[in-house]
């Protein structure tokens, strides 16, 4: 009977310690961390902005079914050295490929154009992308608004990271991307990456 008792009132304290609660004031205030993100421009916005301070453009062109579209934004624009890097290298533009509003951009205007199937395109992300219609595509243009290069298909975060430290410090006018990638950019960017989560 002893034992039974004995079982039981530990039966009892155990249960009581695991629900119970703490106190607010016996915890150390917990902040949530504030997270790093791409401060997305329109492209208009990110025009009017080099008319004053020139600066790159980073496009990134999508669609709103594009799936690897949204997989680039969850994995590889939420790293924070990219999203430190191209807040303060580039204007970065989201630019989605079939929006039906008109953009003027100095004395163009591009404009929606449907087709017989029932889905279109916008004119600016088909000059873009060289009317190579490809979601998600990354866009890179000098200051004057001059097309570098696009990029097509989901770029995950260290190939993005290379390319986007390459035309932001303008390598790709003084070496080869291959070379880049296994000297200049393993010597000076890549740890900025790895140190990151």
């Amino acid at each position: 009977m002893n034992r039974l008792l004995l079982f039981f009132s530990a039966f009892v304290l155990l249960t009581i310690s695991a629900f119970r609660t703490t106190l607010p004031s016996d915890q150390a205030t917990v902040r949530p961390t504030e997270t790093k993100h791409i401060n997305w421009l329109t492209i208009q916005q990110a025009y009017a902005l080099t008319q004053k301070k020139p600066k790159k453009f980073v496009v990134d062109v999508y669609t709103d079914w594009c799936g690897w579209c949204k997989v680039m934004d969850r994995e590889t624009f939420s790293k924070p050295a990219i999203v430190d890097y191209v807040n303060e290298n580039y204007y970065p533009v989201r630019f989605n490929a079939e929006q039906t509003g008109d953009v003027t951009l100095g004395q163009n205007t591009f404009k929606y154009v449907s087709s017989s199937g029932g889905k279109g395109v916008h004119e600016l992300a088909a000059a873009l992308l060289r009317n190579q219609l490809s979601y998600p595509t990354t866009v890179f243009l000098d200051e004057k608004f001059n097309l570098i290069q696009p990029i097509a298909g989901y770029l995950e975060p260290r190939t993005f990271h290379q390319i986007v430290t390459y035309f932001g410090n303008n390598y790709h006018q003084k070496e080869p991307f291959d070379k880049y990638k296994a000297g200049t950019y393993a010597r000076d960017f890549q740890a900025d990456l790895k140190t990151t989560k």
